[in-house]
């Protein structure tokens, strides 16, 4: 299958108000129905709303991401086209601004299962990379999915790993984006470090995580220019 990743963004003010129309017009059958004709076998929703309320968020220039809806087609061969045309108008009227991209997908940690349209609980935060530009793409690569990976998964707390690996653009006017990363942490990690990194009440190995973490999304630039978008996940089979 060929998997299709759009951001979201503009539309109501983030979470507290549970991201309003935009949310609605997300979980709704509309954009099921609408995707399905399209090609589309999955559907992935990713929302910013009130149950993580309270998690760290981060926004980049390009104005903050409300929602990210993945997209599974049947094939290389289903045109995208339909696809964006189908969730352009099932968002209509929500003021969010839609950019979408063909995507390469790897499950360092797959997510658990969950039945369709029941909330994931989980804290699923998604993470948008762009690569800096003194770094050239085979190092980049390989300073993220080779060495960072498994740092990632010994200093946090995250039961769900999702790399998304950008190629072309599918949307017209498309923003400079590298990845779109998901990672999935238990819902108390919305307001405790240690649940988010996994260290068991211990200070001092938070501190070391913490240390170890920074240090190695410092090497390919996740330190600088991101989004993080702490977010609600919710997934159908089409």
């Amino acid at each position: 299958m060929t998997k299709l990743v759009f951001l979201l963004s503009g539309g109501p003010d983030p979470a507290g108000t549970d991201s309003g129309p935009l949310r609605d017009l997300l979980l709704g059958p509309d954009l099921r129905d609408r995707l399905a004709r399209a090609g589309a076998r999955r559907l992935q929703v990713n929302v910013d709303d009130e149950p993580v309320a309270a998690a760290m968020r981060i926004a980049s220039p390009t104005g903050p991401v409300r929602a990210v809806v993945s997209v599974w087609t049947a094939d290389e061969r289903t045109p995208a086209g339909p696809v964006v045309e189908g969730l352009t108008a099932a968002v209509d009227g929500s003021g969010a601004s839609l950019a979408g991209f063909e995507v390469e997908e790897r499950l360092p940690l797959e997510p658990p299962a969950v039945p369709d349209g029941e909330r994931a609980d989980a804290l699923a935060n998604v993470a948008v990379l762009r690569r800096p530009a003194d770094l050239d793409e085979a190092e980049w690569r390989h300073r993220w999915l080779v060495d960072h990976t498994p740092v990632a998964i010994e200093t946090q707390g995250t039961f769900g790993y999702v790399q998304n690996v950008v190629g072309d653009a599918v949307t017209d006017d498309a923003p400079y984006v590298s990845a779109v990363v998901e990672e999935l942490f238990p819902m108390a990690a919305t307001t405790d470090l240690h649940a988010f990194y996994g260290s068991g009440g211990d200070d001092a190995e938070l501190r070391s995580r913490m240390e170890r973490m920074m240090a190695s999304v410092s090497r390919f630039g996740a330190d600088q220019g991101i989004d993080l978008v702490p977010s609600s996940r919710y997934v159908w089979s089409l």
